[in-house]
Protein backbone atom coordinates (compact mmCIF):
# COMPACT_ATOMS: atom_id res chain seq x y z
CA UNK A 1 0.00 0.00 0.00
CA UNK A 2 1.49 3.28 -1.38
CA UNK A 3 1.34 6.33 1.00
CA UNK A 4 -0.77 9.99 -0.69
CA UNK A 5 1.82 12.89 -0.51
CA UNK A 6 -0.89 14.32 -0.31
CA UNK A 7 0.67 15.21 3.32
CA UNK A 8 4.00 16.73 2.62
CA UNK A 9 2.34 18.90 -0.52
CA UNK A 10 -0.17 20.60 2.98
CA UNK A 11 3.31 20.99 4.88
CA UNK A 12 5.40 22.64 1.98
CA UNK A 13 2.58 24.65 1.42
CA UNK A 14 2.37 26.18 4.92
CA UNK A 15 5.83 26.33 4.89
CA UNK A 16 5.83 28.24 1.95
CA UNK A 17 2.71 30.63 3.71
CA UNK A 18 4.70 31.37 6.31
CA UNK A 19 8.11 32.17 4.84
CA UNK A 20 5.83 34.13 2.58
CA UNK A 21 4.27 36.39 5.41
CA UNK A 22 7.24 37.14 6.95
CA UNK A 23 8.81 38.37 3.53
CA UNK A 24 5.86 40.68 3.59
CA UNK A 25 4.70 41.66 6.48
CA UNK A 26 6.70 39.71 9.81
CA UNK A 27 10.04 41.09 11.25
CA UNK A 28 12.54 42.45 8.81
CA UNK A 29 10.10 42.43 6.13
CA UNK A 30 10.44 44.55 2.69
CA UNK A 31 8.34 46.84 3.86
CA UNK A 32 9.77 47.68 6.78
CA UNK A 33 13.74 47.31 5.48
CA UNK A 34 12.69 50.00 2.85
CA UNK A 35 10.99 51.99 6.07
CA UNK A 36 14.48 51.68 7.32
CA UNK A 37 16.39 52.92 4.75
CA UNK A 38 14.27 55.65 4.08
CA UNK A 39 14.82 56.90 7.57
CA UNK A 40 18.29 56.78 7.29
CA UNK A 41 18.32 58.73 4.51
CA UNK A 42 16.17 61.44 5.77
CA UNK A 43 18.72 61.03 9.34
CA UNK A 44 21.83 61.64 6.67
CA UNK A 45 20.67 64.61 5.45
CA UNK A 46 19.90 65.90 8.69
CA UNK A 47 23.58 65.07 9.52
CA UNK A 48 24.81 67.27 7.34
CA UNK A 49 22.67 70.41 7.53
CA UNK A 50 23.62 69.89 11.43
CA UNK A 51 27.57 69.22 9.86
CA UNK A 52 27.42 71.96 7.91
CA UNK A 53 25.67 74.67 10.61
CA UNK A 54 29.01 73.39 13.01
CA UNK A 55 31.72 74.59 10.26
CA UNK A 56 29.99 77.99 10.23
CA UNK A 57 29.88 78.37 13.43
CA UNK A 58 33.54 76.85 14.49
CA UNK A 59 34.98 79.26 11.86
CA UNK A 60 32.89 82.37 13.38
CA UNK A 61 34.58 81.17 17.17
CA UNK A 62 37.87 80.92 15.09
CA UNK A 63 37.64 84.14 13.84
CA UNK A 64 36.53 85.50 17.16
CA UNK A 65 39.05 83.87 19.52
CA UNK A 66 41.82 85.32 16.76
CA UNK A 67 41.00 88.78 16.44
CA UNK A 68 39.26 91.81 18.11
CA UNK A 69 38.25 93.48 14.85
CA UNK A 70 35.23 90.74 14.84
CA UNK A 71 34.51 91.36 18.37
CA UNK A 72 34.19 95.16 17.74
CA UNK A 73 32.02 95.06 14.23
CA UNK A 74 29.88 92.72 16.52
CA UNK A 75 29.72 95.26 19.36
CA UNK A 76 28.85 98.03 16.81
CA UNK A 77 26.34 96.43 14.87
CA UNK A 78 24.40 94.25 17.12
CA UNK A 79 25.12 96.23 20.39
CA UNK A 80 25.28 100.09 18.52
CA UNK A 81 28.23 100.58 20.67
CA UNK A 82 30.92 103.59 19.54
CA UNK A 83 34.43 104.06 20.15
CA UNK A 84 35.45 106.75 22.89
CA UNK A 85 35.48 110.22 21.36
CA UNK A 86 33.16 109.08 18.13
CA UNK A 87 30.13 110.41 17.67
CA UNK A 88 27.10 108.36 16.21
CA UNK A 89 24.46 109.87 13.85
CA UNK A 90 21.60 108.03 13.24
CA UNK A 91 19.76 109.04 9.99
CA UNK A 92 16.26 107.88 9.84
CA UNK A 93 14.11 108.06 6.99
Amino acid sequence: MRRSPYWLFVVLILLLAGLQYRLWVGDGSLAQVNSLQQQIAEQQGENERLLERNRILEAEVMELKKGMETVEERARHELGMVKEGETLYLITE
